[in-house]
């Protein structure tokens, strides 16, 4: 299939602009880490994947330094029902008990991943899978979540769900350092030395806390935000966010992709963006032009 967009003929007055535009970004983002959570539509649709691809090695080849955090909710799902298994979702993170984190690690540390670096590397990049067990590089426990239908009563057990306890960010660093583009899979290794999962976003927000990123961005299918009336929230503080919370307007799987964010940017993250994964080149937009394509989200 192709894209109209990818066809489409500029005039070389209009390609200069744009590349004279994108010119003061260039030199304001070189030498700077921007974390990538890479998810939704743009992980299964053929024009958006190679947008994705080109987007980051880009970024790589003007001088910064792209961090690909993946998810793969979709991909588990279609597995699980190959074996009759159906995915159980509470306050949007996965129930996972020991045949879903087999395959969990399965799709995500194998397939998904290794799709994503074969993609990264075709568009004329040098991408490295990891995961949590390479260099250390995610340490987890059981995480036990909030039970907020009922606070006083017990915490819930997801299964092989992990809590972040520390990320050693060498092996990143290293990769980097060697001109090499991290695509790092969600999954956790506890001092029990057993695999559990994580929900992609946080992964991506404590990344961005560990690398002091300049940049989070988080691919959604979405056009950001929304409040409850379907319109698009450019711009959310912490007081709006927790407003938006209370009274359920953030809910489901957006619940921990905006609560990581947050924490990304009360952590000294300079910018957290929640932005439209179906719009081709989104990460170039967001980064190198003035054209928002999400909602930018503040620790104030």
């Amino acid at each position: 299939m192709t894209n109209p967009a990818d066809t489409q003929i500029l005039s070389p007055e209009t390609i200069a602009r744009v590349l004279s535009e994108s010119l003061p970004y260039i030199r304001r983002f070189h030498g700077k880490t921007i974390v990538i959570k890479y998810g939704g539509n743009a992980m299964t649709e053929e024009v958006l994947q190679r947008s994705f691809a080109h987007d980051v090695v880009l970024l790589k080849l003007i001088g910064m330094n792209p961090v690909v955090v993946h998810g793969g909710g979709p991909q588990i799902d279609h597995a699980l029902s190959l074996i009759g298994k159906k995915g159980t979702f509470i306050q949007g993170m996965r129930v996972t008990d020991h045949e879903t984190m087999e395959v969990v690690e399965w799709v995500l540390g194998g397939q998904v991943q290794q799709d994503i670096v074969m993609m990264i590397n075709q568009a004329g990049g040098k991408a490295v899978g990891l995961t949590g067990k390479d260099g250390g590089l995610i340490r987890t426990r059981k995480n036990l979540m909030e039970n907020k239908e009922d606070p006083e009563g017990e915490p819930i057990d997801l299964g092989f769900v992990g809590e972040i306890t520390q990320i050693d960010p060498g092996v990143v660093k290293a990769l980097q350092d060697d001109q090499f583009i991290p695509v790092i899979s969600p999954i956790g290794f506890g001092e029990d030395g057993l695999a559990y999962n994580i929900n992609a976003d946080v992964v991506a927000g404590k990344v961005a806390e560990v690398l002091a990123a300049e940049k989070l961005l988080m691919m959604t299918n979405t056009p950001g935000v929304l409040d409850s009336q379907g319109n698009l929230l450019t711009q959310l503080s912490a007081r709006t966010i927790d407003a938006l919370f209370e009274d359920g307007t953030i809910s489901g799987g957006m619940l921990p992709k905006i609560s990581s964010a947050l924490d990304a940017a009360r952590s000294g993250v300079k910018s957290v963006h929640v932005v439209d994964g179906r719009v081709p080149h989104c990460l170039l937009l967001e980064v190198l032009t003035d054209r928002g394509v999400g909602t930018l989200i503040s620790s104030y």
